[in-house]
């Protein structure tokens, strides 16, 4: 049952707002981290590694915290979670001071890390239709990613620049931001949903969120895209290479090189919040796929910087359609009950794309070389676009959100 329904502008913006920081600290701390390993092993693996640290605690944790986001407060789930996040931080610069050069420790604590991030992806991309209404939802999802795509722009420069000051800077600015976005989600209101108690098991509970994402070929469809597309075609787990060995333009450069990504997304996120995709929904999100799978082409070859950037700032425009369409068809297809749950599946596909994506780079990249990775990994995408266009018909028929639109 639902808790009187009052919509402020304010939990709206707090929300945006919490979101911009905590995703801010997680870019500016990615940087150190990238250089840092890097700097310690010479070696792709090990930035393959970093990926895959965070992944697997997140695989186990992701669903039951779905489950727990479904069952309690989001809102104190999320800052439990971005509690931890900050410890993690506060534990990374001990480790900078005291113990600089011993990698395997930064390893453990980015389990920790992805732990944290488990609970905090599920609680809180499943909150803001709790803040907002369905009509608004959409145009809503817009506005709050080109804030977060703001983020994502400027936390790598800032990384990349705090990080030639030294970590001191680097981890002190992430703890903060962390304890800043768990204060702030504390504090929102909205809409509140009241679970009713089923007699179902934690299992059965969270092979319901599974069972529903699948008997659902739009939203499975979106989900898998997202996962095997990025699984594959994600360079930028390899951008600390392509930094300091083909493109020579150091910690700084990289900065710029992960800031790119996000500044076409947020370019393409401040479109869409005023020019929202109306229609052909499914044929925009496949073509979107498409040209995010060409940029990395492209990219893969490049040796010539201001090239790089371009193909990288196409890439995430192109992302960000995509991740538009599938958060929203997401967030629209599923009942109240079921959005932690969906959230944690949706979250773990993601972070698998995401995370056990700078694994498959890494991996890839120690074993054909760092631009024939890249290369494969573009032509996969679009392998994947074309089969997925005939394995998911609903998905390309998909018109408007509104033809998916469950009650509220």
């Amino acid at each position: 049952m639902h808790d009187a329904f009052l919509y402020r502008d304010r939990d709206l913006y707090f929300f945006v707002g919490s979101r911009f920081i905590s995703t801010l600290a997680i870019q500016v701390q990615s940087v150190a981290i990238g250089w840092q390993i890097y700097d310690m092993e010479r070696t792709p693996l090990a930035l393959g590694l970093v990926g895959l640290c965070q992944f697997l605690p997140m695989f186990l944790l992701t669903l039951p915290a779905g489950d727990i986001t479904d069952r309690f407060n989001q809102r104190r789930v999320y800052s439990l979670a971005a509690g931890l996040q900050a410890a993690c931080s506060a534990l990374f610069l001990g480790l900078s001071i005291f113990r600089p050069h011993q990698a395997w420790m930064f390893y453990v604590v980015l389990v920790l890390f992805g732990a944290a991030r488990g609970f905090a992806g599920p609680s809180g991309s499943s909150l803001l239709p709790f803040l907002v209404p369905p009509e608004r939802l959409s145009k809503s999802m817009a506005f709050s990613a080109s804030f977060f795509t703001a983020a994502v722009i400027s936390g790598p420069a800032l990384g990349g620049f705090l990080y030639a000051l030294g970590p001191v800077p680097v981890y002190s600015l992430c703890i903060a931001g962390f304890i800043a976005a768990a204060l702030i989600v504390s504090q929102l209101g909205g809409r509140r949903f009241t679970p009713q108690e089923t007699g179902q098991t934690r299992f059965e509970r969270v092979a319901e969120g599974v069972i529903f994402v699948r008997s659902r070929p739009v939203v499975l469809g979106a989900i898998s895209l997202d996962l095997f597309a990025v699984l594959l075609g994600g360079a930028t787990a390899l951008l600390p290479v392509y930094a300091r060995d083909i493109l020579h333009v150091g910690p700084l450069g990289l900065g710029f090189l992960r800031s790119a990504p996000a500044a076409g997304a947020f370019a393409m996120a401040f479109f869409l919040t005023h020019w929202p995709i109306r229609n052909g929904v499914g044929g925009k999100m496949f073509a979107a796929v498409a040209v995010f799978g060409i940029a990395t082409i492209v990219f893969g070859f490049s040796s010539w910087f201001p090239l790089s950037l371009v193909a990288l700032f196409v890439l995430g425009a192109s992302d960000m359609v995509s991740v538009n369409i599938r958060s929203s068809l997401i967030q629209l297809s599923t009942p109240d009950a079921m959005r932690g749950r969906v959230s944690s599946v949706s979250m773990l596909f993601i972070g698998a794309s995401n995370e056990l994506g700078e694994f498959e780079s890494g991996t890839t990249a120690a074993l054909l070389g760092t631009v024939p990775a890249v290369i494969a990994g573009g032509i996969g995408t679009l392998i994947v676009v074309a089969l997925w266009i005939r394995l998911f018909p609903p998905l390309r028929h998909v018109n408007k959100f509104s033809d998916v639109q469950v009650p509220v």
